[in-house]
């Protein structure tokens, strides 16, 4: 079976996530997060929260915590977290390095590209505004398995996309940097690169067809580009 990244396939549209691929946001929240646990009497630092809760969705986080507390937080607690995170991103998201440069490659690749992420939407626009990336992202192009209440590692988010772009599983690539978002690319039955410096483990599925690792951004453009030429090529 062929995939968005063989030589015999097509790409026909590149979902991103948004933290840690597009925003560099995922420290900033998970300290937040951490400010928070520790201020519900859990004894967490900011670099276990870090390594515990990226790329996960608000309500997931909440579950464990209210497991490790052994009781209940108040139902409103998602919410609550999440409206601080908005005012905290509007502040301090800021691109990942080579980001827009990476965007606008793809850009001039002609392939169409849409935003897959746990965030809210409401989230993404403050990070897209403070991160002047707006102009890239309409609203309609933006998904958020968080506001589908389904958060990855469900796929729902990503064949969402794939279904409002007109196109199949097979010819989507997924840009994730998180175990949680690869897994649910794989589920999803798309192709799928994943950022991850040197040096650091890669999920436990690895390795699988259609699964690509690149240690830094500015890797992608020439990706996609050396696969767009073998597609044609084949064509």
């Amino acid at each position: 079976m062929t995939n968005a990244l063989d030589p015999n396939g097509y790409l026909r549209l590149i979902i991103f996530d948004c933290d840690g691929v597009l925003v560099d946001s995922e420290k900033p929240s998970c300290r937040a997060t951490a400010e928070f646990a520790r201020s519900q009497g859990l004894k967490i630092s900011d670099q276990e929260a870090y390594d515990r809760f990226m790329g996960k969705a608000l309500p997931q986080i909440v579950k464990e915590m209210e497991h490790d507390l052994g009781h209940s937080l108040p139902d409103d607690t998602a919410l609550r977290m999440r409206e601080n995170l908005v005012q905290l991103m509007k502040k301090m998201a800021v691109p990942v390095e080579g980001a827009p440069e990476m965007i606008e490659g793809v850009r001039h690749l002609g392939v169409p590209f849409r935003v897959g992420s746990n965030s809210s939407v409401r989230e993404m626009e403050a990070k897209f505004q403070a991160c002047h990336m707006m102009q890239f992202f309409p609203e309609n192009r933006v998904h958020s398995a968080n506001d589908m209440n389904h958060p990855k590692p469900s796929p729902e988010v990503y064949l969402y996309a794939a279904k409002a772009e007109g196109v199949t599983p097979d010819s989507c690539l997924v840009i994730e940097d998180s175990d949680t978002g690869a897994e649910a690319a794989r589920r999803a039955g798309m192709a799928c690169v994943l950022l991850r410096a040197e040096g650091l483990p890669l999920p436990a599925f690895w390795p699988a067809p259609g699964f690509v690792r690149i240690t830094d951004i500015s890797q992608l453009v020439p990706l996609l580009r050396k696969t767009l030429e073998s597609q044609k090529a084949q064509a």
